[in-house]
């Protein structure tokens, strides 16, 4: 029988008390080991540390003073174990077999750095608890850049360095552009592995591009290019679009054109 990739899964948490027992028990039903969870709680105020406490015989819980979430991951990444790397939010879901699913590719094609998955955006009725499963879609799957949908080798952030902790959003965007110009290989598979939840709370929820960094983050990015003097592309990696992904319609476009049976295959 093959040997099983040892993964950890980091789980950033800031004032997550809502959320956190519910996604714990998801990891751990995911079956899938070895495996470590490990939860950096970014100096939570509420009652996050009491319920991480139920779990502290299956869990690594590791308390930071609050620094946003890049720090929190990059401290996971740091004490990390595991072979491969796994991300999820408190507030997201992942597919029940996207642990097998990616670990197992990881393992069967060793030029691969990166595996993955699709994302679909959900919200949960009012009505509903946060701590049950039953959701509503609210995107039709799509591939973009969010660390949570993918799974990545340990060794892929020795060569091209953790998050960037100056950035308050969309430092995986960053880190990912960082990929792409190292030929880091990514391969995407044709399948939801991350549910992303939409709700008030999302950081970047009503953010303009300007606010979530996107201006500075590509500044970055052409100079690191132009710095390089050229750029030669593998043969294997894509261009950037493709690499990076298309961010989903509007949901009310989305929703006019599923009623109009425009989409109706995707999902």
């Amino acid at each position: 029988m093959e040997q099983q990739l040892f993964v950890s899964a980091i789980v950033p948490v800031y004032n997550g008390e809502k959320f956190i027992e519910a996604t714990i028990n998801r990891l751990k039903n995911q079956h899938y080991q070895p495996l470590e969870i490990i939860v950096i709680d970014d100096g939570s105020t509420d009652g996050t540390a009491e319920v991480a406490a139920k779990f502290q015989d299956s869990i690594r819980y590791v308390y930071q003073p609050n620094s946003g979430p890049a720090a929190a991951r990059n401290n996971g990444i740091k004490i990390a174990k595991g072979e491969a790397i796994a991300f999820l939010d408190i507030d997201d879901m992942w597919s029940d077999d996207k642990l097998q699913i990616q670990a197992s590719y990881l393992a069967a094609n060793p030029s691969v750095d990166i595996v993955q998955g699709l994302i679909q955006q959900i919200t949960i009725p009012e009505e509903h608890s946060i701590n049950q499963s039953s959701f509503e879609i609210a995107s039709p799957p799509y591939q973009f850049i969010n660390l949570g949908s993918a799974m990545y080798r340990k060794s892929v952030f020795d060569k091209i360095g953790l998050l960037d902790e100056t950035l308050k959003y969309a430092e995986d965007y960053d880190w990912f552009l960082r990929a792409w110009e190292n030929n880091i290989s990514k391969v995407v598979l044709d399948r939801v592995t991350l549910f992303y939840r939409k709700h008030d709370r999302n950081m970047t929820r009503g953010k303009q591009l300007v606010e979530l960094g996107f201006v500075r983050i590509y500044k970055k990015h052409l100079d690191r290019c132009r710095a390089k003097g050229s750029f030669t592309r593998s043969p294997e990696l894509p261009p950037l679009i493709e690499y990076i992904g298309v961010a989903p319609p509007d949901k009310e476009v989305w929703q006019f054109q599923r009623k109009n049976k425009i989409i109706n295959s995707l999902i």
